[in-house]
Formats: C-alpha cells, structure tokens, sequence
C-alpha cells in the first residue's frame, strides 16, 4: 500500500522565509500561487511582459515580473507552464538563475523523465502534481478542503527535498486530502496511460462510437446524444463519490444487469492489449517522439482538434445546448 501523507505529516517551515516563483498563470499556476499567497507564503509570479496571465495576475492582486527576474530571485521556482514550451523558457530564462540550495518544482514529470530538460546537479527537484484541474484545486481550498496530490523528488541535493515538496502540498491544501509519494516516471507514464486509454482518447471513442451505432441504426441524434453523452456525467458523478460499487448502486436494476453483462464484451482483453501496446510506446519514449519531439505536432494536433469537432455528435450537442435542453 502506498503510504499517504496528511496535514501532521507536513510542515510549512521549509517554505517560510523563502520567495515562491510561480512561472505560469494558466490553471495550475493561479491556483497553486493563490492557495499559497493564503497559506502565508512569499508568492512572486513570473511570465512573459504582455501575456494573457499578466494582466490576471495584477488583477488577483501580484506583482508579475519577467521569466528571468522571478527566477533570479525565487528560493523555489514552480514550473507550471505548459509541457510543451517548457524546456525553451527553461533553458533560455531559468538555467542561468539557478544556484546552489535553490528548489526546481514540476506539476508534471514529463520533461524531466524524457530527458528534455537536464536539470544542474546542484538543486533540489521535485515534483508536487494535484490531481485536479486548478479552479477545483482552487475552490476545495477556499471551502477549507483539498484535492489529493501526488509528491516525487528527482534530485535531492539538500537532504529536505521531500519535506519541502509536502510543505507545498501543505501550502495548496493537499494534505487535507491526502499525498501519496511516487516517482517522476511513474507519475508520468501512469498519467499518459490514463489520459489516451481511459480519460481522454478512451472516453470520448466510446461516446462516438455509441452515438453512430445508434444513429446508423435509425434513431434521432437527439437521443443519441443524450443516452451516450450527456448522462456520463451523471455516472461520473457517482463514481467520483464513491466507487464504481457506488455508481452500480445508483443506476436501475436493469442498467446494472446489462451493464455487467455486457460492458466487458465491449471492452474486452483486445482493448486490454490495446492499451499495453500504448503504455509501450509510453514506456519506450515513441509517444514522447510524435509530441514534444515532433516540429508538426501542433499542426497535426489541430486536424484532429477539427476532425472531433466536425462529428456530427458535436454538432448535435452543440444545438441542444444551444436551445438550453441541456
């Protein structure tokens, strides 16, 4: 069993005194800076002059400065930017910042993992990785609770690496829920897994596929929709409250029986197989390559971005929404 880290299991001494650099004001890193500007840290965010987070930041109340100067003058830098730029800003604004007894923090281990940024052997790295999108991170802070995070440490120069990892879970309100430690491959490989097979890519393939088989088979798009998209919210719902034994729990007597009866021959050991095959290519670095790796990405990212948005189940939703039925 893992071992979970709560509130007495952290303190916020190994932060106190020390400047926060927040690099990033996307999802993560607003709400990482405010729970922890309300924690009773020293907060400083940086982002390039001119930026849609600039004028954010200055809005909730701090003083945004330049890349470079936020990393200059942090004790510890949080690297809550997207994964993709990253490795430039890193190289081209934080490396030439960093000295000695200074502390590196990942929400992600992408970049580290696959080697595409090579931090100095003189700092601490660490890893803090809530797992929540932010404005959730955000609210369950402001309500007095938290979000579960994950901690690693990579690098351990000072021998306080892991504390100082749990204070800042501390600080964005984690430990009211509960830290697992892990390590920065298994957190990165585990998270790519379950964004393409299950949360993301697995998700949205079943609710296309559903709707076309229904649609093909004669019924309105309208019911369609709702049947195999808009009431997964529902089920996922239960699910996050207590379990798929909670969600069965809720649904009829006959959702369950054709549920368990048929929800294994749809996704079945072929599935499976698909999916160890896409932790392979995780594992191997192949899908690093087509992503962070390829100059096209981006591009390629957009034609499926429009192949998704031109199916007609989108276009459905799209109207539904529209005339407020759902």
């Amino acid at each position: 069993m893992a071992k979970v880290y709560y509130e007495n299991d952290a303190s916020l001494e190994y932060l106190i005194g020390k400047k926060i650099s927040v690099i990033g004001y996307g999802s993560q890193g607003r709400a990482q800076a405010l729970n922890m500007r309300d924690s009773g840290l020293d907060v400083v965010i940086g982002l390039r002059e001119g930026g849609k987070g600039w004028g954010e930041a200055i809005k909730d109340g701090f003083k945004p400065l330049p890349i470079k100067k936020a990393a200059s003058i942090g004790d510890v830098i949080m690297m809550l930017i997207p994964d993709v730029p990253m490795p430039t800003v890193f190289n081209n604004e934080i490396v030439g910042e960093l000295n000695n007894g200074k502390t590196l923090v990942f929400a992600h281990g992408y970049n580290i993992h696959f080697k595409r940024i090579i931090p100095p052997d003189f700092v601490d790295v660490i890893l803090v990785a809530p797992k929540s999108p932010g404005a959730l991170l955000r609210q369950k802070y402001l309500e007095g609770k938290g979000v579960p995070s994950l901690i690693a440490v990579y690098q351990d120069r000072s021998g306080k690496a892991r504390q100082k990892a749990l204070a800042i879970a501390k600080a964005i309100g984690s430990t009211r829920a509960g830290v697992i430690e892990t390590t920065f491959e298994e957190e990165t490989e585990t998270d790519l897994l379950g964004e393409q097979a299950v949360l993301v890519g697995g998700v949205m393939e079943l609710i296309k596929k559903g709707f076309e088989v229904l649609i093909e088979n004669g019924y309105q798009p309208e019911l369609a929709y709702y049947e195999v998209c808009n009431e997964l919210k529902l089920i996922v719902d239960l699910i996050y409250a207590g379990g798929l034994i909670n969600m069965l729990r809720g649904v009829s007597d006959t959702a369950k029986f054709g549920g368990l009866l048929v929800g294994p021959k749809i996704v079945d050991e072929h599935v499976k197989e698909n999916m160890k095959k896409a932790l392979e290519r995780i594992k191997s670095g192949e899908f690093e390559k087509s992503w962070t790796g390829n100059p096209d990405a981006y591009q390629d990212l957009e034609k499926m971005m429009a192949q998704v948005e031109s199916h007609p189940l989108e276009k459905v939703g799209k109207e539904l929404r529209r005339l407020a039925l759902i």
